[in-house]
């Protein structure tokens, strides 16, 4: 096996869960739901921004990115965890492989490039209120969002086009989806190069991504801190909330799968789970965090609710 070299087109076979016999149902059906509620929300949310002109504001047009992100995320893993627990094949060829690596990898870093974007427009509208018609110009907000998806695009394919040099000679991916580490771990070959790229794209999208929010909300905090009146105040604060909330679960979801790779008396099924939850928690609660502390975007969702139900 390990002097073999494996073409472009070969199947790979995943690590599946272990899974006691007539449990595979109940976690397939648990699974398909979680994926469709998931599905419904974000749908919801992008539906509304996209169909409700109340909310075709700078604001919500970068937040348009967020469900469109999670969509991407939880659909490039979860319908195949699903898919192999039910026909226990927990087979792949190579491309899909690369291809649903490459899309997780995305998403990822889209949420940190996003949730930047958004905190930048929240610190135009609160400290420069006056400014922010002039300063968050329909061109200004399209160059902003076509340098997230941009900015996160080059950063990843240029962390995967290093795979194309490693001839692969193991056929065994160590987890039940795809990813950068995963791949790397099919060659023979010294693959330090693409553990310093990786290493450093993710600094990079960390210290952008970190940086850019912690000026935005130091300074509006500054600005709360400054405003006499109780109810401005109270707007700003609320604004930020669902923002703060939802970096808060994508990184705590990171966390959790950083570390239960670090702790060897984790074991290998809990390993995969807590791996699976940076791609299943923020799909989930994203759209439900934004729409709980957002006015603007519930009390749409609630108004087309009403009128739904007096047709």
């Amino acid at each position: 096996m390990e002097n073999t070299s494996f073409g472009f087109l070969s199947e790979l076979t995943l690590d599946p869960f272990i899974i006691p016999p007539g449990g595979k149902y109940l976690i397939f059906f648990l699974g398909v739901t979680v994926y469709f509620f998931a599905i419904f929300c974000n749908l919801t949310l992008l539906l509304l921004i996209v169909l409700k002109e109340n909310l075709h504001k700078p604001v919500y047009f970068i937040l348009l990115s967020l469900p469109l992100n999670d969509l991407v995320g939880i659909t490039a893993m979860l319908p195949k965890v699903l898919l192999d627990i039910i026909t226990e094949t927990n087979k792949v060829y190579y491309p899909l492989c690369v291809l649903q690596a490459f899309l997780l990898h995305m998403y990822g870093g889209g949420i940190l490039f996003i949730l930047a974007a958004m905190s930048f427009d929240r610190y135009v509208a609160i400290c420069m209120p006056l400014r922010y018609n002039s300063v968050m110009t329909p061109k200004f907000v399209i160059s902003v969002i076509a340098l997230v998806w941009g900015l996160d695009f080059v950063l990843i394919a240029s962390l995967f086009s290093l795979q194309t040099r490693l001839p692969r000679c193991k056929s065994v991916i160590m987890n039940v989806f795809c990813d950068n580490p995963s791949l790397l771990k099919l060659t023979c070959a010294n693959t330090m190069v693409n553990n310093v790229i990786g290493l450093f794209n993710t600094a990079v999208m960390q210290t952008l991504s970190v940086s850019v929010q912690a000026f935005s909300y130091v300074k509006i905090i500054i600005a709360c801190v400054a405003t006499r009146g109780y109810h401005a105040k109270t707007k700003a604060v609320n604004t930020c909330v669902a923002q703060l909330l939802i970096l808060i679960i994508f990184e705590i979801a990171g966390t959790f799968t950083i570390l239960s790779h670090r702790f060897k008396n984790v074991s290998v099924d809990l390993q995969k789970i807590m791996g699976m939850l940076i791609f299943l928690l923020p799909p989930l609660l994203n759209p439900i965090v934004y729409g709980l502390y957002t006015r603007e975007v519930r009390h749409t969702l609630l108004r087309v609710l009403k009128n739904s139900g007096s047709i």
